[in-house]
């Protein structure tokens, strides 16, 4: 299996930056911006944005783990702990959060004894929750699951490893895959979802990192891996139901990083981090196209970290449609970016308090979901609906916007049809278009 992705694809400027140059494959310096600022659009009370940020919380706890969500996002689970005073220290616990409801809610899974910071956890579709332990050189796993007033507990077995990542939840809902990377070689544990307790999987020649579902059945799993002896980083899937049989799937350039963020199965729609445009640059393909990924100018405001976290399902054969959320992180915290491939904006929203930065989902009909806690609300999800990009754009070559205009854009790259005229591999389809002659 390859992916590649669509060469013709728009992209846009930041809504807070200048408009920059036509988009290219070759190595170049940031693009010259103002600092971010959040888009002027409706936000829950006490959110914080990209200038302006509000004091966090005091005493909210500081999670160690991140909040995760189930694949079709109607449960959550985090490490959590009640408020205290600064400086006492706090006892750890699961948390589950009930999200598909008229309400979202909370259920505290404590036992009794605390859990350490370096636990990891994962909700399952029937409302379980996966606990990772790390007890010496072993790997606890149980299922923790709320029992009356308490905390029913299931063991499900150890597996002896000095380290353990869990993948996010495999898509059909039961299933949950833990990652045991070494320099020579990972392995691939079933942990959750089997017959006997936690199952070798696969033993991956390499050290792999990531995981990103392909597929809804989940049976395709791509992996971020360099060989052994060391090289270049490149996303391979990991077919479970043919003994781990690894394939190639991201080829940019022979000597790029290439690693896999997100995936949405309908459209097949990849976002993509790779240095071959000369710098690490975030970008989009398509699954199974043969034309090069996409490097849009838009995905990289001056001075801030962009990351994806959630792409609208539902888009079938739409992959330019689907809206994509995206973590921005910057001096003043973290914030929102929503954006399309055709929409050639990058537009920048405030993020509730309490924000589980990166946590989110999306509904099919392009309504963003934020789970967030602060003091005045324990349990509570932010929603968005994804702004439209309606509006002119820019003429080639051009500036769509002047410093500070929240509409501005700028060319995403070449807008005549790519030089390639027939489909190739994607480690030999170009970066960019070919060179006007002098």
């Amino acid at each position: 299996m390859t992916a590649c992705a669509i060469e013709g694809g728009t992209a846009g400027a930041a809504t807070t930056a200048d408009p920059g140059p036509e988009e290219s494959g070759e190595p170049e310096e940031p693009v010259g911006a103002e600092a971010a600022r959040a888009e002027e659009t409706a936000a829950p009370e006490g959110a914080t944005g990209p200038e302006g940020a509000a004091a966090p919380w005091a005493d909210a706890p500081r999670a160690p783990g991140t909040f995760t969500l189930t694949a079709d996002g109607a449960y959550g689970a985090r490490l959590t702990a009640a408020p205290g005073a600064p400086g006492e220290q706090r006892a750890w616990y699961p948390e589950r959060w009930t999200l598909d409801g008229p309400e979202p809610y909370a259920v505290p899974l404590p036992l009794h004894q605390p859990e350490e910071p370096d636990a990891q956890v994962v909700p399952l579709a029937d409302g379980r929750v996966l606990i990772r332990r790390r007890v010496a050189d072993r790997q606890m796993f149980s299922l923790l699951y709320p029992s009356g007033p308490a905390t029913g507990e299931l063991a499900l077995g150890a597996v002896e490893c000095d380290g353990m990542t869990l993948l996010p939840p495999s898509p059909d809902g039961s299933s949950v895959y833990g990652l045991s990377a070494g320099d020579h070689s990972s392995l691939l544990w079933l942990v959750a979802g089997g017959a006997f307790g936690p199952e070798l999987v696969a033993e991956i020649p390499g050290h792999c990192s990531g995981g990103v579902w392909l597929d809804r059945a989940g049976r395709m799993l791509a992996l971020d891996r360099q060989l052994p002896g060391g090289g270049p980083v490149k996303a391979v899937a990991v077919d479970l139901e043919r003994n781990g049989e690894v394939t190639p799937l991201l080829q940019i350039a022979p000597s790029s990083d290439d690693r896999l963020l997100l995936a949405d199965p309908d459209s097949g729609l990849l976002l993509i981090r790779s240095d071959a445009p000369g710098h690490d640059r975030l970008g989009w393909g398509v699954l199974g196209s043969c034309l090069p990924v996409r490097f849009p100018e838009c995905l990289r405001p001056a001075d801030v970290a962009v990351t994806p976290f959630a792409v609208q399902p539902g888009q079938m054969l739409m992959p330019e449609s689907c809206a994509v959320a995206l973590r921005i992180d910057g001096a003043a915290g973290s914030w929102v970016g929503i954006w399309r491939p055709q929409g050639r904006r990058l537009h920048q929203l405030a993020a509730p308090e309490g924000w589980s930065a990166g946590a989110g989902y999306w509904s099919r009909d392009g309504v963003l979901h934020l789970p967030y806690a602060n003091a005045a609300t324990p349990c509570a999800v932010a929603r968005f609906e994804a702004p439209g990009d309606e509006g002119p754009l820019p003429e080639t070559g051009g500036t769509g916007g002047t410093d500070g205009d929240a509409g501005g854009t700028e060319p995403s790259g070449a807008v005549t049809p790519p030089v390639v005229c027939k489909p190739v591999p994607l480690g030999q389809a170009p970066l960019h278009r070919a060179a006007p002659p002098d």
